[in-house]
């Protein structure tokens, strides 16, 4: 095999991006990014969303999905967005414009305000794009592998790319294709107790937390947790209940190697256990944008990390950015 190169959550960093690809060896020809030993770069979703550049991210990608150099999954903020523009048969948007919904989708809109053709296809193309890879080497998915639950789904869907109706049916709590997407794209997670909620370093308050789903014995809430922000200690101390386990999934350790992002980690990239690892480093928060260079091995190394540390500059004042983004729109047409 000519060997994978998998590639975290980018949210509209472009220029790190690019950086993390040339690192990388690839280069770049007639718009299109390649290796020249012919490695495929794998994208575990979520290029949309918050950061500066997210159109020239999703050029990008688009670019070297359309010519084979790269595969992607779908994140949930890809699904969101679907989600935002579907309607159901009473006109209601599937996903509610909320103002909080509408404060994470906030750049992508403005982005692409004054390019709503290229806007529709890259939604269009959006919906050809697998929830999940599941090939004889490895796994990808944005958030959470559920084995049982997608066994079932593969069967169905062998190509893991969900349709229109699959869409709509993703927005019925309980259905089916709720729980495929609500594990593929957002993962596991609890309820905190009594209508609780806390307030996350990103801002946003939540009535939940996220959790892990490669704890064996788990006995707490702690020993699930995986997220940036912290339980107060009695919560982190309380012990996970029948009801609560159901709502949890276990990826075993002989199970082949899972990529997945999604989940702001922090620090330096490395191996959660011997066959599964995260590659989302928050890097729109000034972290770093991760890759993997998978050569086939059954058992990750902590050695195959690359990355790039996001930089201030992808960051401009406002004003820079809105010229740097004219002086490019002039050049392109």
């Amino acid at each position: 095999m000519p060997g994978y190169d998998l590639i975290g959550d980018v949210h509209g960093c472009g220029n790190t991006l690019r950086r993390l690809l040339e690192l990388m060896g690839y280069q770049r020809d007639q718009g299109i990014w390649h290796h020249p030993q012919g490695r495929q770069a794998i994208f575990v979703g979520d290029i949309v969303d918050r950061g500066p550049r997210i159109r020239q991210a999703l050029q990008d990608v688009k670019a070297m999905v359309d010519a084979g150099t790269a595969r992607m999954v779908l994140g949930n903020h890809e699904y969101n967005l679907l989600a935002w523009y579907a309607k159901d048969a009473s006109g209601t948007p599937l996903r509610s414009h909320s103002p909080r919904h509408q404060r994470v989708i906030k750049e992508t809109l403005e982005q692409f305000a004054d390019f709503p053709q290229e806007w529709q296809g890259y939604l269009d193309w959006f919906m050809t794009l697998p929830l999940a890879l599941d090939e004889p080497e490895l796994r990808v998915v944005h958030a959470c592998w559920d084995l049982p639950l997608m066994d079932e789904f593969l069967q169905r869907y062998p190509d893991s790319v969900i349709d229109e109706a699959f869409l709509h049916q993703s927005a019925q709590p309980g259905s089916f294709a709720f729980k495929v997407v609500d594990r593929c794209t957002r993962g596991t997670w609890l309820k905190l107790p009594g209508g609780e909620t806390q307030q996350g370093q990103d801002g946003f308050v939540r009535d939940r937390f996220r959790t892990s789903f490669w704890v064996r014995q788990a006995r707490t809430w702690g020993d699930v947790l995986f997220q940036p922000d912290r339980l107060a200690p009695i919560l982190e101390e309380r012990l996970l209940s029948p009801e609560d386990r159901t709502h949890l999934c276990y990826y075993s350790d002989h199970e082949k190697p899972l990529f997945f992002g999604h989940y702001w980690c922090k620090g330096y990239p490395s191996v959660i256990r011997p066959n599964l690892t995260c590659l989302d480093y928050s890097a729109v928060k000034y972290g770093r944008l991760v890759a993997y260079r998978f050569d086939g091995e059954s058992r990750l190394d902590a050695g195959k990390f690359v990355w790039v540390e996001v930089q201030r500059d992808e960051f401009p004042p406002l004003e820079e950015l809105r010229a740097e983004m004219t002086a490019e729109n002039e050049q392109n047409f």
